[in-house]
């Protein structure tokens, strides 16, 4: 039912003004879910159950937030990294709408294919901003799209301050990391990696060793099943790279 509805609103509505809008839409349509069961802990919103997705994600109808989303907001305050200078690239629309609001924090949304709401178009391999500018940078579901993802890193490590951290993600496989040069095509692309704009798959290992060999300390964090995954509508087991100078 939720895809009918979105795949016929969108239909209807051009993307700038859905975008601009979609929290009215969002607001009507939530009610369909108001409960005590759950708790979207980015937009506080009280829920009789999430949306479950065709991908077995869990979609909070009131802000929209996945459950990495909601993982990730958890993260960013549990170790007080919601300060300073905040880099985030292709931001979903939950985040970024929390994270735009906070005056005293200076946050950089970047999107260089023009698909989420972003200020600004950096090229993760060639950021144009000053060395050890950044204290925080999210860089979820980035790197798999990116050719050229050495590259790309030793940016992340330039822009990166002393003290700053990056909190990294990408689907992962097991064994070793999945990459093969001669397929380029989206049909080709989402036949070996899953999906037609990505270009590799990960592995945990693979990904921390590429990181590590630019220079970073990486932070492995697993997350299993606990009773928050009820509450707050996390999915387990779950990944994330935390990443230092």
């Amino acid at each position: 039912m939720y895809d009918f509805i979105k795949n016929s609103i969108a239909a209807l509505i051009p993307k700038k003004l859905l975008f601009e809008n979609e929290l009215f839409f969002r607001s009507v349509y939530s009610l369909l879910y108001l409960g005590n069961n759950h708790t979207c802990n980015i937009c506080n919103y009280k829920l009789r159950k999430f949306i479950r997705l065709k991908n077995g994600d869990l979609l909070c109808p009131s802000c929209g937030s996945l459950s990495r989303n909601r993982r990730l907001w958890k993260l960013l305050n549990d170790n007080h990294h919601i300060t300073g200078n905040i880099l985030h690239f292709s931001p979903s629309r939950s985040l970024y709408r929390n994270l735009k609001k906070i005056e005293s924090l200076s946050y950089f949304s970047t999107d260089y294919e023009d698909e989420f709401l972003a200020e600004y178009k950096f090229d993760i391999t060639d950021i144009n901003q000053e060395n050890s500018k950044f204290d925080t940078v999210i860089c979820y579901h980035i790197l798999e799209h990116i050719v050229d993802d050495l590259k790309a890193m030793k940016e992340l490590y330039r822009v990166l301050n002393s003290k700053g951290t990056i909190y990294i993600q990408t689907p992962f496989k097991e064994g070793d990391i999945y990459e093969d040069e001669s397929v380029v095509t989206p049909e080709e692309r989402n036949i070996h990696f899953g999906q037609h704009d990505h270009v590799r798959v990960y592995s945990i290992k693979g990904l921390k060793l590429r990181l590590e060999q630019t220079g970073f300390k990486v932070k492995v964090v697993n997350f299993l099943k606990t009773d928050d995954d009820v509450i707050y509508g996390f999915l387990s087991p779950e990944t994330t790279l935390i990443v230092t100078k």
